[in-house]
């Protein structure tokens, strides 16, 4: 046994991913190796302790673990330092196959098992709901997907289903309001394609009533000239702007094609949308729910929503679609004497198989999970990827998804130093995030949240946006050096006067003021609904400041901490010490999480 004394050790190291193996004091090789040390610090309130075999046998390095940080920032929509080793121990590329495997985590069965533990509530407090309360609204789909993730484990799954829900859009800031069980199965549909095919995506967002409602296909009738009534073109206009091929044709670096003059070349007009309205004639309501409506259970071409089941995927009624032929883009015509769910089918896999649908699809994804300004290679790397996964199958989401987080675009060390290579986080993102991160308490154990002051002050709540088009346009400059520049920037548009100091104000409420993380609506008839922040794992750390200092980092900030925001936090930490009239430990987690929370080290991710 080989033995060596050390007064004093300093290492500094940068690991890099597949690195050679370590077979240097420091780097972890420390096998047949023991250390003695003329002294060893180690505080009976720390989870470890400082060792002397620590210094060769790896155990003190957190590049890895800060790598593991800053990739979960991309790859999740939350999590916690369990979640942190298990890609540390996995390895990235590993962690992604496997998370592929995991069953996915449900949100319609949950927003009904919700919806009965309030109706029974109130039944118990001698309440009986109104004859209208007879389906889940939109806030129980939001007490359903906050507990949900809160604890899921197929964290990928759900970060991606976010992302699709800011490309293929539905807001609850419509008729939808009323139909949380609508909201869940759409939400549901979304998360059973992030690693699906596309154009299995495209049609079931197309088929399904939310969408439907929405974008006002529902009910779509066949022309009828002699009564002034055509098919509505809304959907076939934003299927093809939105949701598959944009505006221009592109190339596969996502750059705009230019004809001879150097104009942008469309790619399609006012007859294509035309031509697409067509198609998407003659879709109704499949089902009904169980309501107090005598007679309402009929099915029939036309008829409205409300009793209406929002979960099944919508029917074709052909006495209402459109016959004959579609002339659709790049040539195709849809044949004569085709069903209308034919005609549907020709028409995805026409949008599906279009040159641009790569690029298109392939940029927005990688602005919502990595960076808001992709070179053009990364962009077509990820294209070439939706175009053939090497299989010889397009439109593979699980391949274009693990392109996206493989990249060097997205993993190299060298990009961390470019101001350009780094994305603003959405505020949802942030709150998410810090809510799965920390310990957090509720009497029934309940993770339920209406998030409904967070929507008002910050703008932002899960499919509540202002339009089909997001709460941003990918293509979004703020003015100053970025527009300047030539960059985009799409969340800065919920960056301003108002949304800035309110996500502020949110953060104190969930640390300081109130220490309350989560609300409901619920509190007339359910008591102690709320979901306290539990402070006391961090206690345990605050009693040093640096310790308590490089956990934030490593969770939060996953080593980017800037040396501004650690002399801030630093200073004032160190003014709470230990005193007979409060407890101080107490103040630094709370002054200490608050400011990480509303640094621009956690608002910025590189």
């Amino acid at each position: 046994m080989k033995t060596i004394c050390v007064l004093v050790c300093s290492l500094l190291l940068c690991h890099v991913q597949g690195s050679l193996a370590q077979s240097y004091i420091g780097g972890g090789n420390a096998q047949g190796i023991s250390v003695t040390a003329s002294s060893q610090h180690n505080q009976s309130k720390w989870p470890k302790a400082a060792t002397a075999n620590n210094t060769i046998n790896g155990n003190g390095l957190d590049a890895k673990d800060m790598e593991a940080s800053r990739f979960l920032a991309q790859a999740a929509l939350g999590y916690d330092l369990t979640h942190i080793q298990d890609v540390s121990n996995l390895g990235i590329e590993s962690w992604i196959d496997a998370q592929i495997q995991l069953p996915q985590t449900m949100m319609l069965p949950k927003v009904e098992q919700i919806y009965q533990i309030t109706l029974d509530s109130m039944a118990a407090k001698g309440d009986a709901p109104q004859v209208d309360e007879f389906r889940p609204r939109w806030w129980d789909f939001n007490y359903a997907w906050w507990d949900q993730i809160m604890r899921n484990d197929d964290l990928l799954r759900h970060r991606v289903a976010f992302a699709l829900s800011e490309i293929f859009v539905v807001s609850r800031k419509s008729d939808l309001t009323n139909f949380g069980d609508g909201l869940a199965s759409y939400y549901d549909m979304l998360a059973k394609h992030a690693f699906g095919n596309y154009e299995n995506l495209l049609r079931d967002v197309t088929l399904h009533p939310v969408m439907g409602e929405y974008l006002s296909h529902l009910n779509n009738p066949k022309a009828d000239p002699a009564n002034n009534i055509h098919p509505d073109e809304n959907y076939a206009r934003e299927i093809m702007q939105l949701f598959s091929i944009g505006l221009y044709e592109l190339n596969m670096d996502g750059s705009r094609l230019t004809d001879a003059n150097g104009d942008f070349i469309p790619t399609y007009g006012q007859d294509d949308i035309r031509e697409f309205a067509k198609i998407f004639t003659g879709l109704g309501v499949s089902g009904v729910v169980e309501n107090p409506y005598p007679g309402s259970d009929n099915l029939y071409f036309g008829r409205g929503i409300w009793t209406a089941d929002m979960t099944r995927p919508m029917m074709m009624y052909e006495e209402e679609h459109e016959a004959g032929p579609k002339s659709l883009l790049k040539g195709y015509t849809v044949p004569t004497g085709q069903t209308g769910m034919q005609d549907i089918n020709d028409a995805i896999h026409n949008l599906a198989t279009h040159p641009n649908t790569g690029p298109f699809i392939s940029y927005r994804l990688i602005q919502r999970l990595v960076k808001s300004n992709p070179s053009g290679a990364y962009v077509a790397r990820v294209a070439e990827v939706f175009n053939n996964n090497g299989n010889g199958v397009r439109g593979d989401m699980a391949a274009v998804v693990k392109a996206i987080l493989m990249d060097g675009e997205a993993r190299a060390c060298s990009f961390l130093s470019d101001d350009k290579n780094s994305k603003l986080k959405e505020p949802l993102i942030k709150y998410v995030h810090f809510a799965r991160a920390v310990n957090k308490s509720n009497p029934m154990d309940y993770y339920w949240n209406v998030n409904y002051n967070f929507s008002i002050w910050v703008n932002q709540d899960l499919m509540d946006s202002p339009s089909v088009f997001n709460f941003y346009l990918p293509d979004h400059q703020p003015n100053g050096e970025i527009a300047d520049e030539g960059l985009v920037a799409p969340e800065f548009n919920l960056h301003n006067t108002l949304t800035a100091p309110g996500y502020m104000n949110q953060v104190n409420r969930w640390i300081v003021s109130w220490g309350q993380i989560m609300s409901t609506w619920e509190g007339e008839w359910m008591n102690e609904t709320q979901v306290d922040f539990d402070i006391d794992y961090y206690k345990t750390l605050a009693s040093d400041t640096e310790t308590f200092i490089n956990e934030l980092d490593k969770v939060f900030t996953h080593g980017s901490m800037s040396d501004h925001t650690r002399e801030l936090m630093r200073t004032s930490l160190d003014q709470m010490q230990q005193n007979p009239y409060y407890d101080y430990l107490d103040y630094r987690v709370r002054i200490g999480v608050y400011i990480i929370l509303i640094s621009p080290d956690y608002a910025v991710m590189r």
